[in-house]
């Protein structure tokens, strides 16, 4: 069956989608980040509140990414039409449907919607340690920018590279 990308849009949804985030950053995040830093960041990035408040107020899509059957993952973006982009903030796929060739279709959507409304690229940042991702990314086309660390609060930071793909 062909993927599916529903649109997150109603509370139901949103409260399906923090949950499944939970459930993905602590399985995926540990050997990557501590515990603690994977918790803070699932209630600063994915609660919620939090996406309520990307949705209403920050320009954000979220995507289930479904099977026909399944929500097997989710992605998140954010236009940038002042700098002709698309940024994709969150892509993940559940443990159990990776390396089936969902993150493969959403970067063929994400291409197709950059078309669709005239945007240049789409860039993202990830884990400088989050090697599987960033093979993939290179894979799919991106290439490195700069690298950066951002402080997001109680201590923690995020060391990453910024990756970015022309359309």
């Amino acid at each position: 069956m062909a993927t599916e990308f529903v649109p997150v849009k109603d509370d139901d949804q949103i409260e399906q989608l923090a949950a499944l985030a939970d459930a993905i950053w602590h399985e995926y995040w540990p050997d990557i980040i501590s515990k603690e830093q994977t918790d803070y960041m699932v209630e600063k990035y994915q609660s919620v509140e939090a996406i309520t408040d990307q949705l209403a107020n920050q320009n954000y899509e979220y995507f289930f990414i479904n099977n026909g059957e399944t929500n097997v993952g989710f992605f998140g973006l954010q236009p940038d039409a002042d700098n002709d982009k698309l940024f994709l903030s969150k892509l993940y796929v559940a443990k159990d449907y990776r390396g089936q060739g969902y993150s493969s279709d959403v970067f063929t959507f994400l291409e197709n919607l950059c078309q669709e409304r005239g945007l240049d690229a789409i860039w993202l940042t990830v884990n400088k340690n989050n090697r599987k991702a960033i093979d993939v990314y290179k894979i799919k086309g991106f290439e490195t920018v700069r690298k950066q660390t951002k402080d997001i609060g109680e201590g923690f930071s995020m060391d990453d590279y910024v990756m970015e793909k022309r359309i």
